[in-house]
C-alpha cells in the first residue's frame, strides 16, 4: 500500500499528514527541518510514493534535501495548492498539510529540474512570467 505525505511548512514548524489508500493514518508536527522530517516520514509512512508541499521560502532547501534523504518530493505551485484547497472550510496548517496529497491527483509532474531553477537569480520573484518555479511542479 502506497502512502501519500502531505507537509505545510513554516519556517519554525511543519505539519505533516500521512494518507494510505486516501484514509488519513497520521498527523502530527515537527521542526522545521528536512533531516527530522525524513526521520518522521521513514517512522511514520515506510512506503512513501509521494511527499508534497507548497513553494515558498524554504522549498528549495527542503527539495534538495529530502530527495538527497530518498524521499520522493514533489514541490506544487502555491497559487494552485491555495485555489484547489480554498473550498476548504477550516483551513489550519494541519488540514492544508492532510489536503496537499491528494492534490497530486489534479496536477502533472514537470520534467524541468529544480536545480535549474534553483540558481535562478529571479526565484524569489513572485511574478509568473518572471518566475520559472512557479506555475510548474518539480519532482525527482
Amino acid at each position: 500500500m502506497d502512502e501519500y505525505i502531505g507537509l505545510d511548512v513554516s519556517m519554525k514548524e511543519t505539519a505533516i499528514s500521512v494518507r494510505r489508500e486516501g484514509k488519513r493514518i497520521w498527523r502530527g508536527k515537527c521542526a522545521s527541518d528536512p533531516e527530522l522530517i525524513a526521520q518522521v516520514i521513514r517512522k511514520r509512512a515506510p512506503r512513501a510514493k509521494r511527499v508534497v508541499f507548497e513553494t515558498g521560502p524554504l522549498s528549495v532547501w527542503f527539495f534538495h534535501a529530502l530527495t538527497a534523504e530518498g524521499l520522493p518530493a514533489i514541490c506544487i505551485d502555491a497559487r494552485h495548492a491555495k485555489a484547489a484547497l480554498d473550498m476548504a472550510a477550516n483551513k489550519t496548517d494541519a488540514i492544508l498539510a492532510q489536503d496537499a496529497g491528494p492534490l497530486l491527483g489534479i496536477t502533472s509532474a514537470s520534467t524541468e529540474k529544480a536545480e535549474e531553477n534553483s540558481t535562478a537569480p529571479e526565484v524569489a520573484d513572485g511574478d509568473p512570467r518572471r518566475n520559472p518555479l512557479l506555475g510548474t511542479i518539480f519532482s525527482g
